[in-house]
């Protein structure tokens, strides 16, 4: 029995000589480990090609497409123009400098900043007697305009240099706002900060007085400059000079052809977000009324349906609609330039390197040219007057247009008498030149685009998250010649309303994103004055207070309180508003 008993100190020797060098666990440890390792180095070698992303931006294909310089030197220019526009002002005073050029033996090409890699502007030194000139507007509260808000940002952060950059800047504002000209006053500043070298002073274009006669006057004194500084002569060319050339389609397939898109062919029939100033949302009208019963003034109320679009706003946020022009003063253009408006063209540039290949959408017709496109309602620019006077064929009506044209004060005094201050369109001058009978693809090249209108929201997307309201007054009045003039836009407006017959009344629109806001706390009290602006944004806040106290927070909204709504819309009402914010203060 003794022999047969296991001694127990020596057992557990006995186990260890059997037992693995490797326990299961072991080995699920270990494979688990090689496992993550292999897996973390395929993973991170397939992250690595962000290093080749960057160096493929910087090959010369990419380079080609947002250099401005090669283009330059491709062309033989050496004025760039670059313009930061809302309204396509600025952008046209730019295309005028640009076409400028020639007449001093230089070269010029207008830019957008969106489109081009600015930080290249210190390779402007490579191209003999170059120049960059800026014409920036500013928007909003001393805002860049939205093709500009990148350009901002780089001269803000940016510590590039620029010396022997050579560049000059006209600015265009509204001395009537508080950051009057903020925009250019500092590209201005802040290229002369980056080493650059000012050639000639800041031009201040005043959009609340003249802005054509600031950009005039201010362009006169320019181009002698520039001959001054690089020692060149005008060549005292004069010639009208066409930047594209007209092409006539005969049996186009319907479906190519543009009928009042911004953008993409067919949008409005095919609509993706997001929506955007090229790719606006055609909103239903769902409420269209007349505010007032008494006064001759027409203010109207209208709701646009946003269901379904993914568009999202704020109380105080802009909304902005495309209009189209009245189709009477359309076909009376027709009728006087002796034209077939149904006829199918396009207006192609005659610079093929250009990124603007049509001064609108091509191909089109004349009709959806001069009722979507082009705007025929604002008194001309000089410039048009200019061009436009080789065609009349009474000499006393070409040396008028040539007078008003010029820089000299009976021409800027005529101008203004007959072209501002009579309100002549371009239907009135030409019914007031019978001589005058210019090609009409000619005029639609000279005539600026139609630009969207910009409404303050008057509704809040807390109460309305699927609509957005509009508040204006339509605009009619009579001139000095005689004739009515009518809003564009809040005339296409008032004949909005929706139908019954299943037929929906639609605005092509987007938002436009705005700095004007409520305190973020909503117990804040607030005073809301609108000196002549109205009270549309003011209806949306109220909105929003509204909601903000329904859902249990505190505000101070009611009739005793010193949040007030006051509209002030004159300034013989000034003092009436005055002393009815005093007496909600005293309440």
């Amino acid at each position: 029995m003794a022999d047969t008993q296991a001694d127990p100190a020596a057992q557990p020797e006995l186990m260890d000589e059997d037992e693995p060098f490797f326990s299961n666990l072991d080995l699920f440890l270990f494979s688990l480990i090689a496992g993550l390792i292999v897996y973390w180095l395929i993973f991170r070698k397939k992250a690595e090609p962000i290093p080749e992303f960057k160096k493929l931006e910087s090959t010369p294909q990419t380079t080609r497409e947002t250099s401005f310089i090669d283009k330059m030197k491709k062309t033989g220019k050496n004025i760039v123009v670059f313009y930061g526009s809302q309204t396509g002002t600025a952008e046209e005073f730019a295309n005028r400098l640009a076409k400028d050029a020639h007449r001093y033996g230089m070269k010029g090409m207008s830019a957008d900043p969106e489109e081009y890699d600015l930080s290249e502007l210190s390779r402007l030194t490579e191209i003999e007697n170059s120049i960059a000139i800026f014409c920036m507007a500013t928007y909003g509260e001393g805002d860049p305009t939205d093709n500009a808000q990148d350009f901002y940002d780089w001269l803000h952060e940016g510590d590039a240099d620029f010396s022997g950059v050579k560049y000059t800047v006209f600015a265009l504002g509204n001395k009537t706002y508080e950051h009057y000209n903020a925009m250019g006053k500092y590209v201005d500043q802040r290229l002369a900060e980056l080493g650059a070298q000012r050639i000639f002073d800041l031009g201040m274009g005043d959009d609340d007085g003249n802005l054509e006669e600031d950009f005039v006057s201010w362009r006169e004194q320019f181009w002698p400059a520039v001959c001054e500084h690089f020692g060149v002569e005008a060549t005292g060319e004069e010639s009208s000079i066409r930047q594209y050339e007209l092409k006539v389609h005969s049996d186009l397939n319907m479906n190519k052809i543009y009928t009042g898109e911004l953008g993409r062919l067919k949008s409005f029939e095919n609509q993706k977000p997001p929506f955007d100033s090229k790719n606006p949302f055609l909103a239903p009208v769902t409420v269209n009324r007349k505010l007032n019963k008494a006064g001759d003034r027409h203010l109207m109320h209208l709701e646009l349906d946003i269901t379904g679009s993914k568009i999202r706003y704020e109380s105080g946020d802009h909304v902005a609609v495309y209009p189209i022009n009245d189709s009477v003063i359309v076909n009376r253009i027709g009728d006087l330039l002796g034209v077939d408006l149904d006829t199918v063209i396009s207006l192609n540039n005659l610079d093929e390197e250009s990124n603007k290949k049509h001064p609108f959408p091509c191909p089109t017709t004349y009709r959806t040219a001069l009722t979507h496109y082009l705007d025929i309602t604002n008194p001309p620019r000089t410039n048009v007057l200019y061009e436009l006077a080789q065609y009349a064929t009474e000499p006393k009506d070409q040396e008028n247009m040539r007078k008003m044209a010029s820089s000299s004060a009976e021409g800027k005094a005529l101008y203004q008498s007959w072209v501002l201050d009579s309100c002549r369109n371009i239907l009135a001058i030409l019914e007031d030149f019978p001589s005058l009978r210019p090609p009409i693809d000619h005029l639609c090249e000279l005539l600026p685009r139609l630009q969207a209108r910009y409404y303050s929201i008057a509704s809040s997307s807390k109460v309305h998250p699927n609509s957005i309201h509009i508040c204006a007054v339509v605009v009619e009045y009579k001139t000095k010649t005689g004739r009515v003039n009518k809003g564009v836009a809040t005339n296409w407006l008032k004949n909005k309303m929706p139908a019954d017959n299943g037929h929906k009344a639609t605005v092509p629109m987007y938002i436009r994103k705005s700095q004007f806001r409520l305190p973020f706390k909503s117990s804040n009290p607030v005073i809301m004055i609108g000196p002549g602006t109205g009270i549309a944004p003011f209806m949306g806040f109220v909105q929003e207070r509204g909601w903000l106290k329904e859902q249990g927070r505190k505000t101070l909204l009611s009739a005793s309180s010193v949040s007030t709504f006051v509209s002030i819309s004159s300034v013989s009402q000034s003092e009436e508003a005055k002393g009815g914010i005093s007496k909600m203060y005293s309440e």
